[in-house]
């Protein structure tokens, strides 16, 4: 007996199930088997300079790329650099864990003034499949090791990307703009950052 093949039009064949294509859609988009990074900034203007290129190329790469802030500006620089926006304080606020994220970044300042920033980036630490890297003036205290530095070196489709990202946050681009300096806190096992 050869085996049958059937098309989208065989909707009665036995064992086909019938899915609602808006429904499936949400729930592939809130499942994603992509690597997530949480990115934690000031606003969405200091991001897009600080490491929009490397956002860029963590976007590239396959990564899952959210930006929380507390700014309410327009998220079209972000989307420019196919990075979504999030409300800091919402997610604060529901008590997300950092254990379900394989990378975070945090400017250096939030990650000083507010406990559950601190929370969550020592859960995910702790969890050991996250890398840490931070970006801005000082250095935090209360991390387990000295923060290590890191740069990364732009593509050049994140600097062409990243100079547009600027241009719609009206931003000025500041000195070269190849490279991007953060410090590591930990590199765990699993996946690193590039």
């Amino acid at each position: 007996m050869a085996a049958r093949s059937f098309g989208s039009a065989d909707r009665d064949a036995p064992g086909v199930r019938h899915l609602d294509g808006q429904a499936d859609r949400s729930d592939l988009v809130r499942h994603s088997l992509r690597p997530r990074l949480a990115v934690l900034a000031p606003s969405i203007s200091e991001a897009v300079r600080s490491v929009g290129g490397w956002l860029f190329d963590q976007v590239m790469a396959g990564w899952d790329v959210t930006v929380l802030t507390a700014d309410d500006a327009d998220a079209r620089p972000l989307q420019i650099l196919g990075v979504r926006a999030t409300d800091l304080e919402n997610v604060l606020a529901r008590r997300v864990r950092g254990s379900c994220l394989q990378g975070i970044a945090v400017r250096t300042d939030l990650y000083g003034a507010d406990s559950r920033i601190r929370t969550m980036v020592s859960e995910a630490l702790e969890g050991g499949l996250a890398e840490v890297r931070l970006w801005g003036e000082g250095c935090p205290a209360g991390l387990d090791e000295e923060p290590s530095p890191v740069w990364h070196r732009l593509s050049f489709a994140a600097r062409a990307f990243k100079a547009q990202a600027l241009a719609a946050a009206a931003v000025p681009p500041e000195g070269s703009e190849d490279t991007e300096e953060f410090r590591s806190a930990a590199r765990r096992r699993g996946l690193v950052l590039a």
